[in-house]
């Protein structure tokens, strides 16, 4: 080996040596520190309102169903006798009927709406109308008035 290399050798040493002391005395410094957060007051939540509750809807108000009238049938008495009685129509009569007496119901083989049976209970709305398609069975309401035409009439003397 020549003088020259031999120089560099311990150059090369020494700088091996800063460098590992450079490198174990950063291992052994302390970590950075960071600003610990000094605890304060702690905020205390303020106590939420219980909700207000909403009103309940009830059960819906019925609506009122009609007034009846009852009426016991005597002897004598049709359907038209006791609706002029009561300010209603026949027909208006059976229709409340028709369910508890068939015979007032159209759609029953037993209909006949003048046959009333003494001792019923008829169920009436007095001043109602019912308007139900006009039964065969039941007479109506008003007799038409005939009309003549003085014109289409011949006179006496024979003349137009």
């Amino acid at each position: 080996m020549s003088a020259a290399s031999h120089r560099r050798r311990p150059a090369a040493r020494l700088a091996l040596l800063a460098l590992a002391t450079a490198l174990a005395s950063g291992s052994c410094l302390p970590a950075t520190l960071r600003p610990t957060p000094t605890p304060g007051p702690t905020p205390t939540p303020s106590p939420t309102p219980p909700p207000t509750p909403s009103p309940t809807p009830g059960p819906p108000t019925p609506t009122p169903g009609p007034t009846f009238a009852l009426y016991t049938v005597d002897r004598g008495d049709s359907l038209t006798s006791i609706a002029r009685r009561f300010d209603t129509t026949p027909r208006s009569i059976a229709y409340w009927n028709r369910e508890t007496y068939p015979g007032l119901d159209p759609e029953s083989a037993s209909y006949d709406p003048n046959r009333l049976q003494v001792g019923w209970v008829l169920r009436i709305l007095p001043g109602q109308v019912h308007e139900a398609p006009l039964d065969e069975g039941e007479p109506p309401d008003e007799t038409p008035t005939p009309v003549i035409d003085d014109e289409t009439t011949e006179s006496p003397d024979g003349g137009g």
